[in-house]
């Protein structure tokens, strides 16, 4: 979830891996690799252990870059990153997005965990070559939003960034204080101190107000999922799922297990066994979870589409 602290006092200084990437370019043979300072895309950029240096550090100099860890494996990345990628785009070259793949560069992963970065997603913010730590894990699109934007503000009332330019400021209140859209500032606050019942029944009155408000069920899937692996125990929840494979609720936990390691298609696969193995009560209850499942992704993922049709078949 977003940090609250966006001072940086105490931002690690990228200047000491610069100095040693130039030193290390320095020694390789000209007319080696000629796309490695290559420009980058216009507002999203993948960086690779060999570009970090360019990409982001030197680039930092000029505009905040937030680089974003991920990996193909991780389910929560893959619904951050969009997030990420649509706000950087709607920035229009306030602030670059940056992503790297942790598996495909080894370096930048081992970086990350030398900062004391234990899991994914992960956001860095990068500005004048200095990296804060910005968000850890996945959060719904407005808070995610409404973080970038305290993030930037932070920095501009440290002097490190401008201000923004009139017709930009966020729109006030009569209090002078930016205005929130007050249909997710409840959840946006219980979130900030990590109330998680307290998010669920914000997420949960919003939809009551509009069932179709995808924004609120991404929310609301999220926090549901997170509440209930906070209790489990990981490698126990698979273990007594593959000794009871007849057990519904032993494969619902095992499906949530795996939908916070990534392991999507798994979990799916095992509501779906469920689905085709049961009866009456235990049947809906794994027809139920399932569909739940479906909301922590977009409803036009190819995984979702392929698991809703062998549901489908499986019911009828």
């Amino acid at each position: 979830m977003p940090s609250r602290d966006f001072s940086l006092h105490g931002a690690i200084d990228l200047g000491a891996r610069q100095s040693a990437a130039r030193k290390q370019q320095e020694r390789r043979p000209q007319g080696g690799d000629a796309s490695a300072g290559a420009p980058a895309g216009q507002y999203v950029v993948d960086v690779t252990d060999e570009t970090f240096n360019t990409e982001v550090v030197e680039r930092s100099q000029s505009v905040p870059v937030l680089v974003d860890f991920w990996a193909e494996w991780c389910g929560p990345c893959k619904q951050l990153g969009p997030i990420l990628e649509k706000l950087a785009t709607e920035a229009a070259g306030k602030w670059v997005l940056a992503k790297v793949d942790i598996d495909a560069n080894p370096q930048l992963g081992a970086y990350m965990q030398q900062m004391g970065v234990r899991g994914i997603p992960f956001v860095a913010a990068v500005v004048a070559g200095q990296l804060l730590p910005f968000l850890n894990g996945a959060a719904p699109e407005p808070q995610v939003r409404q973080a970038i934007d305290q993030l930037f503000e932070a920095l501009r009332k440290e002097g490190i960034l401008p201000d923004a330019p009139e017709g930009e400021q966020p729109v006030a209140d009569e209090a002078g204080a930016p205005a929130v859209d007050p249909v997710y500032q409840r959840a946006e606050e219980a979130l900030q101190r990590g109330d998680l019942d307290g998010a669920k029944a914000a997420f949960e009155d919003v939809l009551a107000a509009d069932p179709r408000d995808a924004q609120a069920k991404q929310g609301l899937a999220l926090v549901g999922l997170s509440l209930r692996v906070r209790s489990l125990d990981a490698e126990g929840a698979i273990r007594e799922a593959g000794a009871k494979p007849g057990d519904v609720q032993a494969q619902i936990s095992a499906a949530d297990v795996e939908m916070v390691s990534g392991q999507m298609e798994q979990a799916f696969d095992r509501l779906l066994t469920a689905v085709r193995g049961s009866a009456g009560d235990d049947r809906d209850a794994a027809r139920k979870h399932l569909l739940s499942l479906f909301e922590l992704l977009p409803p036009d993922d190819p995984r979702v589409a392929k698991a809703r049709r062998s549901l489908q078949a499986a019911l009828f």
